[in-house]
């Protein structure tokens, strides 16, 4: 891949057991941007959907035989309906037949909601200190 390449400038939609797919692969690449795959199947809503939203191009220049990577926001819906923010690297070639969101305003509320929504750590503080506590 040229260093030079653009971003793709898309977000694409992706159901559960694509998730679960790409974390897996994530892990087992090393990658540096991934949670653990048990975490996510254990948390992430079963029929949600969830979201990818590239940032930037990653490579790990101490292990050249791993690909280049799109690192991406994942906006992950959980089994409690709320939205949750983490990044996960995934591979180009799996990343382009992901997908992609409909239209301008559905990739803007994407957006939006990313912009909103907590970390996987901050939501799993607020989850431990249980309903009616600050």
């Amino acid at each position: 891949m040229d260093s030079e390449q653009p971003l793709p400038r898309e977000v694409k939609v992706i159901d559960s057991a694509s998730l679960f797919r790409l974390e897996e692969q994530a892990g087992d690449l090393g990658m540096s941007q991934r949670l653990d795959p048990a975490w996510v199947r254990a948390n992430a809503a079963s029929d949600g959907t969830h979201y990818l939203w590239p940032t930037l191009w990653h490579s790990l220049s101490h292990r050249p035989e791993v690909p280049r990577q799109l690192r991406c926001e994942l906006l992950i819906t959980v089994r409690a309906g709320d939205r949750v923010l983490s990044l996960l690297d995934v591979l180009p070639h799996d990343f382009t037949p992901l997908p992609r969101v409909t239209s301008r305003e559905e990739g803007m509320q994407v957006r939006r909601l990313l912009d909103r929504a907590p970390s996987v750590r901050e939501w799993l503080l607020r989850e431990a200190e249980g309903p009616g506590r600050l």
